[in-house]
């Protein structure tokens, strides 16, 4: 285990490293600045303002200054948001993201396995048809049309909860609802055909041949290799989840990280896109090694090599 989570780790710093320079390169080398939307301001401004940044060099200068100062664990200052460094962005804004992520997370793996199991153990019956009838409306209905459609029904028409902000358990139910929606479906597909296959293996009729109910078959053998599909897709959905939606965060009225990210890209905004780069990368590296450790513990036929 241990030369396996060495190699993984020297691995992840290489991959890090790599998305972080493409990134920078790509956001450098595209036409416009950082300063382009201000008001008219004189030569003399614009190159002070570029010193302060150290974007008055050379695309490969301010390369090495970037990836020097993030050696030293300093992600930069925001040249959109002056005056605030890109890691006190992300300390204010991410917590709230983390905390919608993490909830969306837990009700779409565990709704769609759910969802899934019981389609494929009642294959053909009307609650398979109406789970996988649910599963495309799902997906088909974009946040920006859910969103508003929940706060309808469960704020305004039958005031059960509130219409959005933040900070309560109340407050967290209809975003987490809405983000984790789309991914209830794809959970729940994935799980039922992964589950049907399994129903037909060799090892499930030898259960079912010892005198197991088709239930106690299902939960004690086939769950634990029909969920390993559905296990690869949630590594990088938690990275996705966690790191905020705009659209969400936005019909809620939700101060995340989502709004943040995408305004990096409008605005040129190298240093804090590197951040939240930064931050999606190493959290899909780092959910995809728990994916690796997870498949030893549900399938002994599986070994982590180094």
């Amino acid at each position: 285990m241990l030369p396996f989570l060495l190699r993984r780790a020297f691995s992840s710093v290489i991959v890090i490293f790599c998305v972080i320079s493409i990134t920078f390169v790509l956001a450098r080398i595209t036409k416009g600045g950082p300063f382009d939307t201000d008001k008219v301001i004189s030569d003399q401004v614009m190159k002070a303002k570029l010193a302060r940044y150290h974007l008055d060099g050379t695309v490969s200068q301010q390369y090495f200054a970037y990836v020097s100062a993030i050696a030293h664990f300093d992600l930069g200052v925001s040249t959109r948001y002056r005056d605030w460094r890109v890691s006190e962005l992300l300390r204010q804004k991410m917590p709230n993201s983390f905390a919608l992520g993490a909830l969306a997370f837990v009700i779409a793996s565990c709704a769609g396995v759910f969802l899934g199991s019981l389609a494929a153990m009642k294959k053909d019956t009307w609650i398979d048809r109406s789970a996988m009838f649910g599963a495309l409306l799902s997906i088909s209905i974009p946040s920006f049309i859910s969103g508003p459609f929940l706060i309808a029904i469960f704020a305004l028409w039958l005031g059960w909860l509130p219409v959005g902000g933040w900070g309560t358990v109340s407050q967290m139910i209809l975003p987490a609802i809405c983000l984790a929606a789309p991914y209830i479906a794809y959970v729940a597909r994935l799980m039922r055909n992964s589950l049907l296959d399994v129903l037909k293996s060799d090892f499930l009729r030898t259960a079912r041949a010892k005198g197991l109910t088709e239930t106690q078959a299902v939960a004690r053998h086939a769950i634990k290799v029909a969920i390993l599909p559905v296990i690869t897709f949630l590594g990088p959905l938690a990275a996705h989840l966690l790191t905020g939606s705009m659209i969400v965060e936005s019909v809620f009225n939700i101060s995340g990280a989502g709004m943040i990210f995408v305004n990096s890209i409008q605005n040129r905004d190298v240093f804090l896109l590197g951040g939240a780069v930064i931050v999606y990368c190493m959290l899909l590296v780092l959910f995809n090694l728990f994916v690796d450790v997870i498949y030893t513990l549900l399938d002994k036929r599986i070994k982590l090599y180094a």
